[in-house]
């Protein structure tokens, strides 16, 4: 599939769901990976250094898929700082990854925002597309094993502290 239509199949899946008031979480149920382990991949980051998800086994992993263009991406970077600023110190690998965007683009953008956690650029889509993604924000929360806890579209949804109880 090429770039147009991938980003036209996004685009769709945004406004279809703000229509009809259905959260992303929602389709993300048909992922074309099994539930119990997340697809292995390797991306560069904004610095060209390698990311393998293969290599966080042993710690809990949260990947922000997402765009610049994305409102809801935008209005949620408070929370994505939240969550980075609380759990990362706790063992949690924190990734944001960028769907099919410049790379100078998504370098102002994470400038602009001052994003504190590590930027992944997913250039061809195909990372996104192994996880089924079919809109943006979407959030996937792994294990230590790398086994799906949760994906959902909201920060709201998300685990954290049953995956990171307070400490007594």
């Amino acid at each position: 599939m090429n770039k147009k239509i991938k980003i036209l199949v996004i685009l769709l899946s945004v406004f279809i769901c703000s229509l009809s008031g259905m959260s992303f979480g929602q389709f993300i149920t048909n992922a074309p990976f099994k539930p119990e382990i997340a697809p292995d991949f390797t991306l560069k980051d904004l610095q060209g250094n390698k990311f393998g998800l293969h290599k966080q086994i042993g710690k809990p992993v949260l990947l922000f898929f997402g765009t610049t263009w994305c409102p809801t991406c935008r209005s949620e970077i408070p929370a994505y700082k939240e969550i980075y600023k609380n759990y990362s110190p706790r063992g949690l690998t924190v990734v944001y990854i960028n769907i099919m965007e410049p790379v100078a683009k998504v370098t102002r953008f994470v400038k602009a925002n001052a994003l504190p956690y590590r930027i992944l650029l997913d250039e061809d889509g195909s990372v996104a597309e192994s996880f089924g993604i079919v809109g943006v924000p979407t959030l996937i929360l792994l294990d230590k094993e790398g086994r799906l806890i949760k994906a959902s579209h909201s920060t709201a949804d998300l685990p954290l502290n049953k995956l990171f109880p307070a400490a007594k």
